[in-house]
């Protein structure tokens, strides 16, 4: 089960912890690109899901770039934070609390052109039942011959090298200095704890420090693509990362799939 109460508490440092404007300006673009190939009628905007949002940072992107998208996360307080920078981007969106597997319930069958899944978060499913409910949820939501665009970390090198660490990210702003301190633990269950350590301080005063944790599953690229297509996905390609550069089990960072959807038949 998926920790909400985490992500609710790290909801008030979530954009402090990314530069989103170094990471939008490199995204979007394949982004778009991708998303461009789908078939649609010229002057009209192409319907997005953004599931599992989080502050609503990639959607709100998207409809500036002329999409129409929408957000959904399990954690009430990104839902919040992704409707106030919707505001102060003077964007009226919809973003709604829901799950995966909650996703077609909400929106209905058939419903988006696209649906995008990024920042690692797929793996916060523990158990191949969980997966297989939300791939097919995601295919359910999907037009026939939607796409879906999946980035999770490339556990592959993650398991092989035992890649514990993550490069710390800062923060300031006035007289708050933030620091990020992101590292896996190896459980024995073949599972992961992802911890984030959180330093903050004011001023030139001495450091405090917390640290939230939640488990992931560490998916390997063929356990994934197995998963897609028996959840009715096809025209699989994998990339390194969402700039587009080659995928490479062994040195990529990251693992991004896209796929095309085809109606689910249980």
């Amino acid at each position: 089960m998926i920790d909400a109460q985490m992500y609710d508490a790290f909801s008030k440092d979530y954009d402090r912890f990314v530069n989103w404007k170094a990471r939008l300006s490199a995204e979007i673009p394949f982004l778009k690109s991708e998303l461009g190939k789908l078939d649609h009628d010229p002057g009209t905007e192409l319907s997005i899901l953004d599931a599992a949002c989080g502050t609503g940072q990639h959607a709100i992107a998207l409809v500036k770039a002329g999409y129409n998208c929408t957000g959904a996360d399990f954690s009430e307080a990104m839902i919040s934070r992704a409707r106030e920078n919707a505001n102060h981007a003077g964007l009226k969106m919809t973003f709604l609390q829901a799950g995966f597997g909650q996703l077609s319930k909400k929106f209905g069958e058939d419903h988006f052109d696209g649906l995008i899944c990024l920042g690692n978060s797929l793996p916060h499913l523990l158990d191949a039942h969980s997966l297989a409910d939300a791939l097919a949820d995601f295919c359910t939501v999907l037009k026939p011959g939607g796409k879906i665009i999946l980035q999770n970390r490339n556990f592959d090198l993650v398991l092989a090298e035992k890649v514990r660490w993550m490069p710390p990210q800062t923060f300031r702003e006035g007289e708050e200095t933030m620091l990020y301190a992101r590292f896996y633990d190896f459980d024995e269950d073949g599972r992961l704890t992802f911890n984030i350590q959180i330093f903050s301080a004011e001023g030139s005063g001495s450091f405090d420090q917390r640290v939230i944790s939640t488990r992931l599953w560490p998916m390997t690229c063929d356990l994934l693509a197995i998963a897609l297509e028996t959840a009715g996905f096809t025209s699989l390609t994998r990339f390194g990362d969402l700039e587009g550069s080659g995928y490479d089990p062994q040195a990529s960072e990251n693992l991004v799939i896209t796929a095309k959807a085809r109606s689910f038949v249980q």
